[in-house]
């Protein structure tokens, strides 16, 4: 028996930064998971994938990412997108020490 899909939103890094982004509905690339667009069926999020991943002189290593709806927006279902989200965690730099 297939698994249920699960939402997802597309991700990416930066490609001159780094930072990781997410792919927003009007398709254009952002670094806040509130503001990704969450997809909720596989063709769909399928052909996002296959528009972001063209954008190519912008971002690299577009993949889909699980994510649980909440009130504040997508938020990580797996410990690595959470990781990715908040960055290293050996001591506060970057966007922990803005937090």
């Amino acid at each position: 028996m297939a698994r249920a899909f699960t939402p997802k939103v597309v991700t990416g890094n930066a490609l001159l930064e780094g930072d990781v982004v997410y792919y927003t509905a009007q398709g254009t690339w952002t670094r806040n998971l509130a503001e990704a667009q969450v997809l909720s069926d596989q063709a769909a999020a399928d052909l996002r994938l296959t528009e972001a991943a063209s954008d190519q002189s912008l971002i690299v290593g577009a993949y889909l990412a699980d994510m649980a709806p909440s009130d504040t927006g997508p938020e990580p279902t797996h410990f690595r997108e959470e990781f990715r989200r908040t960055g290293p965690s050996n001591y506060f730099h970057g966007k922990q020490a803005e937090a």
